[in-house]
């Protein structure tokens, strides 16, 4: 049975939807006034990674991220670049959604804005004014009175006396308790402003989550997402708005994804220590990146550095070496969003499948996932040297499929192996080389033919000769 560590409860457990077989997620998306940095990359990763596992043990999953396309930042963004708020954010959403797919990272089924929503904002601030939750202030911004909701804290662990310490006012806020946060703020000179019951203004963030998952999933869904950084107070804001306007439950399960750390220290865009993926994927594969993000688990803080990401590089490129030149099969094709791994089993990989999956049961356990892939790796290159590579086929089959299920090992082995050489030799001045090499041994020119098996290894190529032909691959 899957189990899934809860925020709430803080241990692991048994995950049961609300609705047998089907499953509803909310994640909260990007704030769109820059490019994503490594940890948007992995808040995305690593949600795609949990909705094909689980469309992959037969849920029917829908999936919800949301774009925040109204906010202080975004503002401040445009008026510093003297650029359009619609401009703007329409800029970055399309490269939020250029880097996703670059990372193989599947579209959600929906992904709603904060400014299309107003409607839903407008009714839920409604429903908590009306039941005494949130009150209007002098200076006309409307704010959620956290001490009414006895149970605010149970996300973070924090108390009311503890939050209060460092809790402040300020210049510009009439809060009645320093504990409450905004839920819309009044209209002020050059801002977007929509009209309201309280006045001319617009949504403060955390109403914003709150109204747009009610309106894609209902008021009660199985599980929520984020980065760590929103546990508090978005997240527990979040609950605290939409348990006191609907009376019941928000959300069975939350999860949070550990930050991305750069020399110990989390990278984000406040610190100014971030690497964007842009600027990442200039250096390595996408599909490195991925399997960076994946090889550690989701909760656990991710460090980066170039050296991770050459180990994770050659981590992949021992997955592709065991995949290349084995006999296609029934099945060895890419793993769908449809099929996901529905298929049946090849003969003899049931008990790779079983590993796969208890290790993925276990809180969507990726590190116990890949050494099962490995595993089906090593089985494979015993073959190979024994000869018995259509033996290999169906161990073959088995760990494409498995990786497909993290969104890994869907590309041709040879693809790979030969990409990411943006600063170096190209394919035709390698082949160009090869050749050259092939005619030196044909003449026995031993010297020449070593000569340019160094220069091409000097430039990380490395050969492979086998049955009188030359492969090669990118060390």
């Amino acid at each position: 049975m899957l189990h899934i560590y809860n925020s709430l409860t803080r241990k692991k457990d048994p995950f049961t939807p609300i609705t047998p077989g089907k499953v509803r997620l909310y994640v909260c998306g990007m704030t769109v006034y820059d490019f994503c940095h490594l940890g948007h990359a992995r808040v995305m990763v690593v949600f795609d990674m949990v909705v094909r596992y689980l469309r992959a043990r037969g849920f029917d999953v829908t999936y919800i991220r949301n774009i925040t396309d109204i906010d202080d930042k975004i503002i401040n963004r445009a008026r510093e670049n003297g650029e359009d708020i619609g401009a703007l954010t329409a800029r970055f959403i399309q490269a939020m959604n250029q880097d996703a797919a670059v990372l193989g990272v599947l579209p959600p089924d929906a992904e709603p804005r904060a400014t299309v929503h107003m409607p839903q904002i407008l009714d839920m601030i409604g429903k908590l004014v009306e039941r005494g939750f949130a009150y209007q202030a002098r200076n006309d911004d409307v704010y959620y009175h956290v001490r009414k909701f006895s149970l605010y804290g149970a996300l973070s662990g924090k108390t009311l006396d503890e939050l209060k310490i460092g809790a402040r006012v300020e210049v510009g806020e009439e809060k009645d308790d320093p504990l409450d946060f905004v839920l819309w703020k009044a209209a002020k000179p050059g801002e977007p402003q929509w009209d309201s019951p309280w006045g001319a203004g617009r949504p403060g963030w955390h109403i914003e989550c709150s109204a747009m998952s009610s309106a894609c999933l209902g008021d009660h869904f199985d599980i929520h997402g984020g980065g760590m950084d929103l546990k508090f107070p978005h997240h527990e804001n979040e609950i605290a708005q939409s348990e006191a306007a609907t009376g019941g439950k928000f959300v069975n399960t939350w999860m949070h994804v550990g930050f991305v750390r750069l020399n110990e220290e989390k990278m984000s865009k406040s610190l100014g220590n971030f690497f964007t993926v842009r600027e990442v994927l200039k250096k390595f594969d996408p599909e490195v990146v991925r399997y960076f993000i994946l090889g550690s688990h989701y909760r656990s803080p991710l460090d980066y550095s170039d050296e991770n990401l050459q180990g994770a590089k050659a981590a992949l490129t021992r997955l592709y070496l065991a995949l290349k030149d084995l006999p296609a099969m029934h099945g060895d094709a890419q793993v769908s969003r449809e099929a996901g791994s529905r298929e049946r089993p090849a003969e003899g990989t049931a008990a790779p499948d079983e590993r796969f999956h208890a290790a993925m049961d276990d809180d969507f356990n990726t590190s116990g996932a890949l050494a099962v892939l490995f595993e089906l790796a090593r089985d494979i290159n015993k073959l190979r040297e024994e000869g018995k590579l259509a033996a290999a086929a169906p161990l073959g089959a088995a760990l494409r499929r498995l990786g497909g299920i993290l969104g890994l090992l869907q590309r041709e082995p040879q693809a790979f192996l030969r990409g990411g050489a943006a600063d170096g030799l190209t394919d035709e001045q390698i082949e160009t080389l090869i050749a050259r090499r092939t005619e030196a041994r044909r003449s026995k020119n031993w010297a020449e033919s070593d000569r340019i098996r160094d220069e091409l290894k000097g430039q990380g190529i490395i050969l492979e000769d086998t049955a009188g032909k030359t492969a090669w691959r990118r060390q």
